[in-house]
């Protein structure tokens, strides 16, 4: 369930996080503010359904996102995780009342920030340079999706399971003597989703993997990448 923000950001630190916006001056910043909306969700609330009309950009402010996809049997195909700083709907920027073509779910307690397209469309005008930011982005990640489509084409899971832990230590690894250790923002049946494979299946190749020394898993929130090039090898 959503809850309305009574009170507008104090300061531009959520704008700030927004590559799109990093060119612009504190004055700038401070006018973005001024036209953000503002909302909490709680876990496993969802921001936007697939087919809902597009009319803002949505950032992540603090928390983490899913964008997901289901099929007609409710089988979800989670298709990007985004967290602080992130922002999603930029694509329907320049369309108009364009449906979403998939859902966005909190994966934790989420604040988020908001700008209309109307506010946005004035933004693109007065800033072209932000314009050239957001079409990089929507290049970058038509990139993803279709590693993501290709990726998922393939009948071997463990190329599955390989890929899907590749994306996450690029946004959420860290590299301590040579190893990458991964903070998983999802449960092991959300990598499922992510991977298309089972959650059967994503638990015995998380524990092949271990078992060849490729990962090492420390709870459920930690998986530390052991063999990084064994799993570039499997995609």
């Amino acid at each position: 369930m959503d809850q309305d923000l009574c009170s507008t950001c104090r300061n531009n630190l959520c704008a700030k996080k927004v590559s799109i916006f990093s060119s612009l001056d504190d004055r700038d910043i401070n006018n973005i503010v001024k036209l953000t909306g503002h909302k909490n969700y709680f876990k496993g609330d969802f921001l936007c359904h697939e087919g809902d009309l597009s009319s803002k950009l949505f950032i992540v402010n603090e928390g983490k996102v899913k964008l997901s996809k289901f099929n007609k049997d409710g089988k979800e195909q989670i298709l990007r995780i985004l967290s602080n700083g992130s922002f999603f709907g930029e694509f329907y920027l320049f369309s108009d009342n364009e449906p979403y073509n998939f859902s966005a779910i909190a994966i934790s307690d989420v604040k988020i920030c908001t700008l209309s397209k109307s506010d946005m469309d004035v933004l693109l005008k007065d800033h072209p340079e932000i314009n050239q930011k957001i079409l990089a982005e929507i290049s970058r990640r038509l990139i993803q999706t279709e590693n993501l489509v290709q990726n998922l084409s393939t009948n071997d899971t463990s190329s599955k399971v390989a890929y899907v832990l590749l994306k996450l230590s690029e946004r959420y690894g860290r590299v301590e003597n040579d190893q990458i250790h991964v903070e998983i923002p999802i449960n092991r049946e959300e990598m499922a989703n992510y991977a298309g494979v089972t959650r059967e299946t994503m638990s015995r190749k998380l524990s092949s993997f271990e078992q060849s020394g490729i990962i090492r898993t420390k709870g459920h929130k930690m998986i530390i990448i052991i063999n990084k090039k064994a799993l570039m090898d499997l995609i």
